[in-house]
């Protein structure tokens, strides 16, 4: 079965376990044929999803929002990883104390549409009002390349200057870090900031759910290829590398095994109901989801539970 899969970002540890089933085979081991697509930003994914020009979707759990209100048409098959995902790397020579999101007054931060909403719901839960202090969210001054990742765009524009940092995927954050300008002042997945945005979303493996009711062995199927990539990954960490290879340009394929062993104890297919309860709450203040709150059986393919791992 031929089906095409949008990601928003294809140089990235983030959604790396889907790029993995795709090129170790374990899509087709289970009869499907998955084409890769580059669609930016997050929202643009969703409008590509419910206009049919995507058949599968690779991103941030809350990202239906934009385009399927209260997730009605689009369904969660599985996630990919557990946690908000995202770094926030600021340039070294700024006095920007480790997990201190006070100190970020008057700086100009890159982050990408959909994934902005993350880092704002932190200053939020900070008690910190972006405008009032002066921070601006906002893409890199020359925006991004077509075709580009965002987070490598946004790395560089640090690297230059052109930003006193960003908010991004692991493999930006390294890019950043390794290259001695700048340093990774907040990792959420590990401890650092308000305890309650580790649940504000985290990568998830999304269809409309008409898929789900007309191909459901698909649906199961791509979720046993998705925990396959994970198995492989946790054994024999240097498939990464394969992966990469022909796929990251030279710079981001040197990094991707270490990010990846990084990212190991996160990999899971399991939807938990802890992180439903701490999305829809993320969602609600953000505005993306007007109360009630959603119940994990309206968005979440549960039929297919007994496939996660």
């Amino acid at each position: 079965m031929k089906l095409s899969l949008a990601i928003p970002d294809l140089v990235s540890s983030s959604y790396f376990p889907a790029l993995a089933a795709a090129r170790l085979g374990f899509f087709e081991r289970e009869g499907l044929d998955v084409s890769l697509q580059h669609v930016f930003p997050v929202p643009a994914c969703f409008e590509a999803l419910r206009a049919q020009k995507a058949d599968m979707v690779v991103t941030s759990a809350h990202g239906p929002l934009w385009s399927f209100p209260r997730w009605q048409g689009c369904k969660v098959l599985c996630s990919v990883s557990q946690g908000m995902y995202w770094f926030l790397v600021v340039r070294k020579e700024l006095s920007v104390r480790k997990g201190n999101l006070h100190d970020l007054k008057g700086l100009y931060l890159a982050a990408a549409p959909g994934v902005a909403t993350g880092l704002e719901q932190l200053f939020r839960s900070a008690r910190i009002d972006p405008e009032a202090e002066r921070i601006r969210i906002d893409l890199p001054p020359n925006g991004i390349p077509q075709g580009q990742s965002f987070g490598v765009a946004a790395a560089d524009a640090c690297m230059r200057g052109e930003v006193d940092g960003f908010w991004a995927n692991g493999m930006a954050a390294e890019l950043a870090v390794s290259s001695g300008i700048a340093r990774c002042v907040l990792d959420v997945r590990r401890g650092d900031g308000p305890t309650e945005a580790f649940h504000f979303t985290q990568p998830a493996f999304m269809v409309r759910d008409t898929l789900v009711e007309s191909q459901p062995n698909a649906c199961r199927g791509a979720i046993r290829a998705i925990g396959a990539a994970h198995h492989a990954l946790r054994t024999d960490v240097s498939l990464a590398n394969q992966v990469a290879h022909d796929l990251f340009p030279a710079r981001e394929s040197a990094l991707i095994e270490r990010l990846i062993e990084r990212d190991l104890p996160y990999y899971s297919t399991r939807v938990e109901p802890k992180f439903i309860e701490g999305m829809n709450a993320f969602c609600i203040r953000a505005g993306l989801l007007e109360p009630p709150q959603v119940s994990m059986d309206d968005f979440v393919a549960t039929q297919f539970a007994d496939e996660w791992r």
